[in-house]
């Protein structure tokens, strides 16, 4: 008796394929995204759960100096300059290129013997991509930071500098506490939308009638500010062991 093989399985019968289950976005995904789509800034591939850092060179360069000294700077800067702080450091945007020009820029201004307390970042190097203004993200409880001269508050979340103000400490007072702690965050928060080349320190506004702030006041403003934390920090006794 010869057999008969099993009928074929109806297309209509199959058991239908059900998708895998898409991968819901975490935070640091977020993040690139509002960078790469809505500003158009480009990021450095990292593995999952690092924090998202930003190419430098492409669209700017950055000035790396502490704090106090960009608080005098600020005075400088263009409302959408963008400006953000990490770990008592503050790191003003400059225009692309910028960053080949300051080592000149100080011997031209006679800071070039002095050691400053500064740096920069320019092509092919990177930062920590700050949180987006609008994330709330909460910001570490610190608590009280006297010796540092400016009112660090706790427990707050990260809130940019608000429109049109020329005195940062009430930003600050909000936003640096989680600086301090690691995060980066805005304290002149990019615009989405926006161009933000034109809003960036750059050496050819020296002397020009355009609204991008002029570089050179930036650095003469910085550097003095670092050579007098300098000469402060030697003028302190020294700590008993």
């Amino acid at each position: 008796m010869v057999g008969t093989l099993p009928p074929a399985a109806s297309p209509l019968t199959a058991a239908p394929t059900v998708p895998l289950p898409r991968r819901p976005l975490d935070a640091s995904d977020q993040v690139r995204r509002w960078y790469e789509n809505d500003l158009g800034w480009p990021t450095v591939p990292d593995g999952p759960g690092t924090p998202v850092r930003l190419s430098v060179g492409p669209r700017f360069d950055v000035l790396d100096v502490p704090v106090e000294a960009g608080l005098a700077a600020l005075r400088h800067l263009a409302p959408g300059s963008p400006v953000a702080v990490q770990d008592g450091r503050m790191r003003l945007l400059l225009a692309a290129g910028s960053a080949e020009e300051v080592p000149g820029v100080l011997d031209w201004l006679e800071w070039g013997s002095l050691r400053l307390d500064l740096r920069t970042l320019g092509e092919g190097d990177t930062m920590t991509a700050p949180l987006p203004a609008d994330s709330g993200t909460p910001a570490a409880d610190v608590g009280p930071r006297p010796q540092d001269g400016l009112p660090w508050s706790t427990g707050t979340r990260a809130r940019p500098l608000e429109p049109g103000s020329t005195d940062p400490r009430p930003a600050l007072s909000r936003s640096a506490s989680g600086a301090l702690q690691g995060a980066a965050v805005w304290l002149r928060p990019p615009e989405a939308g926006c161009e933000v080349e034109a809003s960036l320190p750059t050496l050819s506004a020296l002397g020009g009638g355009g609204g991008a702030p002029d570089l050179v006041r930036v650095l003469d403003t910085v550097a003095t500010q670092c050579h007098r934390l300098r000469l402060r920090a030697c003028a302190q006794p020294p700590a008993f062991s």
